[in-house]
């Protein structure tokens, strides 16, 4: 095989390698990404469970209160 096409076949390789390491960088950063945004997603979750609406628990309360409100309207 002549010398001209060892470079090429040599060349060639490189090429290949530094797209492979390339791509893989690429891979380890995107699932640096969908971790955090796993992260992320989570706590926009307990953010939206820790400020749910208040008549969830509002009929509860207000039947707590009801002598309380007997007892003012009564004064």
């Amino acid at each position: 095989m002549p010398a001209v096409a060892w470079v090429t076949v040599i060349i060639g390789a490189l090429i290949i390698v530094a797209a492979a390491v390339g791509l893989l960088r690429v891979v380890l950063h995107l699932r640096a990404v969908h971790a955090t945004l796993v992260q992320v997603a989570g706590g926009v979750g307990v953010i939206a469970e820790q400020t749910s609406t208040v008549p969830t628990v509002l009929p509860s309360v207000n039947s707590t209160l009801k002598p309380v409100s007997d007892f003012c309207e009564s004064i």
